[in-house]
C-alpha cells in the first residue's frame, strides 16, 4: 500500500522556524524508515486548476495566512495501521523539538486505476 502524508502548521507566525534538532531528528526518521519511505520533500505554492461551470487557472492554492503546508512523504507500507503510527512517531518528534508547533499530518492512501508505474 501507498500513502502520503501532508504536514501543516496551523500557527506559522507563532511558531517560527524549525529548529535545526528538529530537522535533525526528522533526517534520523527518515534514515529509520529506510526503503519505506518512497520519497519526502517541502512543498511551495504553485497554481489551482478549478472547474466551476468553466475550468480556471488561479495562482495558488494558498492554505489561510494561519497555516503554512510545510512538506510532504510517500511511504510503502503494509497496512493503513503502520501509516498512522509513523505520522504519530513524526508528530511526536515535532512535539519533543518544536514545543510551539501546532499542526497536523493528513495521510492519504494512493489507489492506482491501472495506469502503469514509471520507474524512478
Amino acid at each position: 500500500m501507498k500513502f502520503i502524508t501532508f504536514v501543516t502548521t496551523t500557527n506559522p507566525a507563532e511558531a517560527g522556524s524549525p529548529p535545526p534538532a528538529l530537522m535533525q531528528a526528522m533526517v534520523q526518521l527518515g534514515m529509520e524508515a529506510g526503503a519505506r519511505m518512497v520519497e519526502t520533500g517541502g512543498m511551495s505554492d504553485t497554481a489551482t486548476v478549478k472547474v466551476r461551470g468553466k475550468q480556471m487557472l488561479t495562482d495558488g492554492p494558498f492554505a489561510e495566512t494561519k497555516e503554512l503546508v510545510g512538506g510532504y512523504a510517500i511511504y510503502e507500507l503494509p497496512s493503513e495501521a503502520e501509516i498512522v503510527a509513523w505520522a504519530q512517531r513524526f508528530a511526536g518528534l515535532h512535539r519533543q523539538h518544536w514545543p510551539q508547533w501546532e499542526g497536523e499530518i493528513a495521510i492519504q492512501q494512493f489507489h492506482n486505476f491501472g495506469m502503469p508505474s514509471r520507474d524512478r
